[in-house]
């Protein structure tokens, strides 16, 4: 289990993001799958690599505890050995071989001792290592987990300011559409030819008015030509009748 987790770690966290984004029809939603599938795979690899971690904290306290024990039984052997030198110097070759044969027993337990932390040695520094490696890998998720949510969040962002984009370019279209500048121009328009009716009405109230003085004046110009037509008649007249 703890390789299969590790090479798909691996591969996650060498996943080209960029490539993936080319190849989705729909890249929001791609990331957002990645970034739900990302962090169930991490929450999944660090279970995984925890579980690791204490069977090699285990392994270790098993080592630690095979060398504690070959250090205890060599000085068990030490001890019981210098006893037997005592007796010995005593003259007291029972009591002397019986310590000898207590030091022989805890120099082979200080062996099989040695034989169990030894034969552990290899075995921690593999499992060691594919920790290591696995922390490695959790870390690239993550920073590729970051990165993820980064594109995602970016992405929305664009996505958001091409949508308001687009309902100001539909708002300009609908004011092209009816712009209140031409409805505008219309009523200009319109006003301009009332005010235009209005100044013909004024030039032909002011024709009128020049001819009904023209007619006045020409009339007065007839009275007077009448006049003295009767002034004329009047001398003519009075000549005749002196």
């Amino acid at each position: 289990m703890k390789q299969s987790i590790f090479a798909r770690v691996a591969q996650l966290a060498k996943a080209n993001i960029n490539a993936l984004l080319d190849s989705a029809e729909d890249p929001q939603k791609m990331l957002d799958q990645m970034v739900r599938d990302y962090s169930a795979n991490i929450r999944e690899a660090e279970a995984a690599v925890a579980q690791t971690i204490g069977n090699v904290r285990m392994a270790e306290e098993d080592y630690r505890r095979a060398v504690n024990d070959a250090n205890t039984w060599g000085n068990k052997a030490i001890a019981a050995s210098r006893k037997a030198d005592e007796f010995r110097a005593a003259g007291n070759g029972v009591d002397a071989d019986k310590f000898d044969a207590l030091a022989r027993l805890a120099l082979q337990r200080q062996m099989t001792a040695e034989s169990t932390a030894k034969g552990q040695e290899p075995g921690l520094a593999a499992q060691n290592e594919i920790v290591d490696k696995l922390k490695g890998g959790l870390d690239q998720m993550k920073g590729k987990l970051h990165e993820l949510t980064a594109k995602r969040n970016e992405l929305v962002a664009r996505s958001r300011t091409a949508a308001a984009q687009s309902q100001v370019h539909d708002a300009l279209k609908s004011l092209d559409a009816g712009d209140p500048t031409s409805a505008i121009g219309r009523y200009e328009e319109r006003i301009r030819r009332q005010e235009a009716t209005v100044r013909g009405q004024q030039e032909l109230a002011a024709s009128s008015l020049d001819a009904q003085f023209a007619a006045l004046e020409d009339l007065g110009e007839q009275t007077e030509v009448e006049a003295r037509l009767a002034a004329l008649k009047s001398i003519d007249r009075k000549a005749i009748d002196d």
